[in-house]
């Protein structure tokens, strides 16, 4: 599948999306160009790296899970191949582990999906939204569990099977686990 791009003379700047989910990327693009970016958008990791090095963004927002590969390889990619480029991670299997992993590859921010068009526009210009009042909420003790099995992963590169064995636990169980949404807060 060819690239698309969109909106050629952004004068705010050139935006790479990259997401595997077709009319996500679409309803992105035409806000990003509303707000005024020139827009290039990729569905895999190998594609993305194409279009980066033809279409050479300021600005990328990349998806965690993408269908050829894992797009935190993408952050650091990215940032090898235009080092002032800022990219902002989004997933929609949210984690602080996997958040603290993206942090350290370089991402600018990371945004849970769904993810609003003005939130993707802020987190690429640098505007930090106003500070949200602590919750009278704690986790979820599903929540706490879910947190602690991301950290381990990210802390085994993501290899299911030494996840597995650190937690002690079934590694089809973890699959399992690990294949689901994150549980509510």
């Amino acid at each position: 599948m060819v690239a698309e791009t969109t909106a050629p003379g952004g004068g705010k700047g050139k935006v790479l999306f990259v997401d595997d989910d077709a009319p996500l990327r679409r309803n992105m693009a035409r806000a990003l160009e509303r707000e005024g970016y020139a827009v290039a958008l990729a569905e895999s990791v190998k594609q993305a790296y194409d279009v980066a090095a033809e279409f050479e963004p300021d600005f990328a927002v990349v998806d965690l899970n993408l269908g050829d590969g894992h797009g935190m390889e993408l952050v650091s990619g990215l940032r090898g191949v235009r080092p002032g480029i800022r990219v902002v991670v989004m997933t929609g299997y949210d984690s602080i582990a996997s958040s603290l992993v993206a942090m350290r590859a370089g991402a600018v921010a990371y945004l849970p999906k769904p993810v609003q068009p003005g939130d993707v526009v802020a987190a690429l210009t640098g505007e930090q939204p106003g500070a949200a009042a602590p919750s009278d909420h704690p986790m979820s003790a599903d929540r706490v569990r879910w947190e602690h099995i991301q950290r381990v992963f990210e802390q085994c590169n993501r290899n299911v099977s030494e996840t597995a064995r650190r937690l002690n636990m079934h590694r089809r169980t973890l699959q399992r686990i690990l294949a689901k949404r994150a549980p509510r807060p």
